[in-house]
């Protein structure tokens, strides 16, 4: 019999305390404190209005709101009454909304306002939402967030560690997004892999975790394992500066700091490093492979090593160079504690040391996800016998640390979002100057890779440089803005198998050549 447990149960042991949960600045300067007796109060409070409003245990509620206060209690509120959370980036346009509620046949959706009339195009194409949950202003057919606070008497459901908590969409090689299955489970898991040996989040710091709500970074760093600890996240609404992150990081007495390496490359090209004086001692990045340099030079100025992650939405922390551990610069890490990782050929077999194969987990690893929501044919394919294919590559060396190779398949990994072809070569074929195109990823100095469209336009003559920023724009439009393509080339013709099929493979290498004959 499954164990009765709710990850919000972690969070809500810190509520007499009497410590900062949440501390909150606006990009204008406006300051905003959460304790954990509030953030518990908030969150029961909205927990037992969802449950009021008609809502049942296991029901799909997509939380659309950034970086505020009001995502932190939004989504204890709803794990607390059963209900499963679908994350939604505010970058998401109405096309992406309508296509993750209606494949999870949502019932509810909150939203902050800016993002209200996204959601109600979206609500054309799919059933009608049963409930309509506004932030940050008044809206007709909304009901205000601000405005909810069930009865002290209204009971809650009981969960347990195998209940649905998230439904996490992620990008494929092929076809629409992918429901990836968590169950409150994953967060026990996580806390003592992630939170534990890499992040070593105490009690007494202040978490900077930058990831924006609707990634599954998010959920990792600024709110499992920053709230389960019981420390102070630090929550900046801005967008990034290299300069304004330092002062911040500065200001703030920020001890913890979880970055992209894009933000950490930027930060370590802003001019006079030595003037800050940071408070940091564990300082961690993910999302790609970090640059050697960038991690010289955070060493260098602020005597600290910054220290590799690797996971997925699918996952959790699976590789990382973990706190006290031996250093081996440029190296991915090695698998974190209770996780089976290894490398594995096409045949599934285990690889000797030095070769490199396929990053496969072993389906017994207790974060590893519980399948692609309605889809057992697209779960059935990314298992290799009893290993999960992450989809990357690498090799092991003979102190079993994992070096990096790159992708199996076609995903893009832009400053740690992660992009699939398919996406933006359908956004793509619907202007009416394309004919075909293949999206692949291109070598970037700063964002790592960028995406990268070779296109074959209906008639050649209208190439130019007003059609490529047309194109970019039109990308903006009916998908989220970062997958935009960065750089798009007109060509004749798109290599390709004999059964027709595009070789992106080989666009890619075309891309890797070109960049490295350039640096």
């Amino acid at each position: 019999m499954a164990k009765i447990y709710n990850m919000t149960h972690d969070i809500d042991r810190h509520a007499g305390t009497g410590k900062e949960a949440i501390r909150w600045l606006s990009a204008e300067g406006k300051r905003k404190v959460l304790t954990y007796s509030e953030l518990k109060v908030k969150s029961d409070g909205l927990a037992k209005a969802l449950v009021e409003m008609g809502l049942k245990k296991g029901d799909r509620v997509m939380v659309l709101l950034p970086r505020l206060p009001e995502a932190y209690f939004s989504y204890m509120a709803c794990l607390k009454a059963g209900l499963v959370v679908m994350p939604g980036s505010e970058m998401l346009r109405a096309g992406d909304i309508a296509y993750r509620l209606g494949h999870a046949q949502a019932s509810a959706v909150i939203a902050h306002h800016h993002l209200a009339d996204r959601v109600e195009e979206a609500e054309k194409q799919v059933t009608p939402l049963r409930v309509k949950i506004i932030s940050g202003a008044n809206r007709a057919n909304w009901i205000p967030l601000s405005d909810l606070n069930g009865l002290a008497s209204t009971p809650l459901p009981q969960t347990t560690e195998d209940d649905m908590a998230f439904l996490s969409y992620t990008s494929g090689t092929t076809g629409n997004p992918k429901g990836v299955i968590h169950h409150h489970s994953w967060a026990i898991a996580h806390q003592q892999t992630a939170t534990e040996h890499w992040l070593d989040i105490r009690a007494d710091d202040v978490v900077w975790a930058t990831a924006s709500p609707g990634w599954a970074k998010w959920i990792w760093s600024p709110f499992i394992s920053t709230l389960g600890a019981g420390a102070t996240a630090f929550v900046y609404h801005g967008t990034f500066d290299g300069e304004k992150y330092l002062q911040l990081l500065e200001k703030e007495k920020i001890t913890v700091l979880c970055c992209t390496p894009t933000e950490y490359r930027i930060m370590a090209k802003q001019d006079r490093l030595a003037k800050y004086i940071l408070h940091l001692r564990s300082a961690v990045s993910a999302g790609e492979p970090l640059n050697r340099e960038v991690i010289n030079v955070f060493r260098k100025y602020f005597n600290l090593c910054v220290r590799d992650g690797y996971g997925q939405t699918e996952n959790t922390l699976l590789i990382a160079t973990m706190k006290d551990m031996k250093e081996k610069p440029g190296s991915m890490g090695k698998p974190t504690p209770g996780n089976i990782v290894t490398i594995v050929d096409d045949d599934g077999k285990e690889v000797p040391e030095g070769e490199v194969g396929h990053i496969a987990v072993h389906r017994s690893s207790p974060a590893l996800f519980k399948g692609y929501y309605q889809d057992p044919e697209r779960t059935k394919q990314a298992f290799n016998g009893d290993w999960y294919l992450t989809g990357d590559r690498a090799k092991k060396d003979e102190d079993g640390y994992f070096w990096f190779e790159g992708r199996s398949d076609d995903i893009i990994i832009s400053s740690g979002y992660t992009i699939g072809p398919f996406e933006v070569e359908d956004a793509l074929v619907k202007h009416p100057a394309v004919k075909e195109c293949a999206v692949v990823a291109s070598p970037d100095e700063i964002r790592g890779s960028i995406v990268k469209a070779f296109v074959i336009l209906r008639d050649p003559a209208w190439a130019s440089d007003e059609l490529v920023l047309e194109l970019q724009e039109h990308v903006k439009k009916t998908t989220a803005p970062y997958k935009y393509p960065r750089e798009i080339e007109f060509v004749d013709n798109l290599p390709k198998t004999a059964s027709g099929k595009i070789r992106r493979v080989e666009l890619r290498d075309l891309e890797f050549q070109r960049k490295k004959a350039l640096s």
